[in-house]
């Protein structure tokens, strides 16, 4: 971390970024596949039960009789908290190790996903604040105004009205998108505060507000250039999928064959998500830590803090990810195992 202990371009903490992702790439795979590893499965598991027990059904015979009432809301039941959970531990564990690996702390991917455990209930209610101050309230206050207006246009016996009503719901939708980025560039810290200083979920939030001030274009630059990436590598990772399909289509005349070459193409998009998943996730997670630090520098003197830490002036804050071996409440790296720049 010695090398980056001054306030930083956006060039040189997006190149902090793939450093620490070429230098511990193992590591991250290893944190986001597991947790996006029991969605996959669960989510292919639920299909082919849905395939199984549904396949006889259309939507225009559809009967919902008793037995598949339970079987449907039992799948969703069982799933949804398996999704939530493994959530936390991806977005919670990719964040740990992100600060970690910053540190030059030595990190594996056990350590980094069994730091999560204890504190999983705290992750679990920062990220759902987060959801709802950040998306569902600017979407209900959204929907809320659309639906008055939809309402007054109907009462008004439609034609000119609902036009104008239109015309309004349209900015409104607009406007809601815009407060929705606003918000998550505004808290955009608020995870890496909460999983390095262990702070409550709000306390979190109002730290992470302050701290993302004067850096909030730069991350919402990242965030770009994180879209942007997936979909080149997501249009390039679809040309198996699209040479199995452009195979079936040609032998069309067998049924057979055209039927498991269909098989084989929906195999190939699943593994190809999953693979595209796993290696796109540590990306932001490792650059909102960097800009984390990079943002505690500029406004908080942080490298001299880490450097009078590393010097034995100050007692270490108890704020670092649980290495192999370290106790629950955390510990600085020692001076041995800072990366050398």
């Amino acid at each position: 971390m010695s090398e980056t202990l001054r306030p930083s371009t956006l060039g040189e903490i997006l190149d902090r970024t793939a450093q620490l992702y070429r230098r511990n790439f193992w590591m991250f795979e290893g944190v986001a596949a597991l947790p996006i590893g029991v969605v996959v499965a669960v989510s292919a598991l639920a299909a082919t039960i849905w395939r199984v027990f549904f396949s006889s059904l259309t939507l225009g015979h559809f009967e919902m009789n008793g037995t598949l009432a339970i079987l449907f809301f039992g799948i969703v039941l069982v799933a949804i908290p398996i999704y939530i959970a493994a959530g936390v531990f991806s977005y919670a564990g990719l964040t740990g190790a992100a600060a970690s690996a910053h540190r030059g702390e030595a990190i594996t991917t056990r350590s980094a996903l069994g730091a999560v455990k204890p504190r999983f209930w705290r992750y679990l209610g920062f990220i759902i604040l987060q959801g709802f101050i950040v998306g569902v309230l600017p979407a209900s206050v959204a929907a809320l105004a659309i639906g008055i207006l939809v309402a007054l246009a109907a009462a008004a016996g439609g034609g000119a009205a609902s036009v104008t009503a239109g015309f309004v719901a349209v900015p409104l939708g607009i406007a809601a998108v815009v407060v929705i980025i606003w918000l998550g560039l505004n808290y955009s810290l608020g995870l890496p505060t909460c999983v390095i200083e262990e702070r409550p979920a709000w306390k979190s939030l109002q730290r992470a507000w302050k701290l993302s001030e004067g850096t909030r274009g730069r991350i919402f630059v990242m965030y770009l250039l994180v879209i942007a990436l997936s979909i080149a590598v997501s249009m390039i990772a679809a040309i198996p999928s699209m040479i199995v399909i452009f195979i079936a289509a040609a032998h069309r005349n067998g049924a057979a064959q055209s039927s498991a070459a269909f098989v084989v193409a929906e195999i190939v998009r699943v593994v190809t998500d999953f693979v595209l998943q796993v290696l796109i996730a540590p990306v932001s997670a490792i650059a909102l830590v960097v800009f984390y630090y990079d943002q505690r520098i500029r406004k908080e003197g942080f490298d001299i803090e880490w450097m009078m830490q590393q010097a034995g002036l100050t007692e270490p804050a108890s704020n670092a990810l649980p290495t192999e071996g370290a106790s629950v409440s955390g510990s600085v790296a020692s001076p041995d195992t800072v990366e050398e720049p």
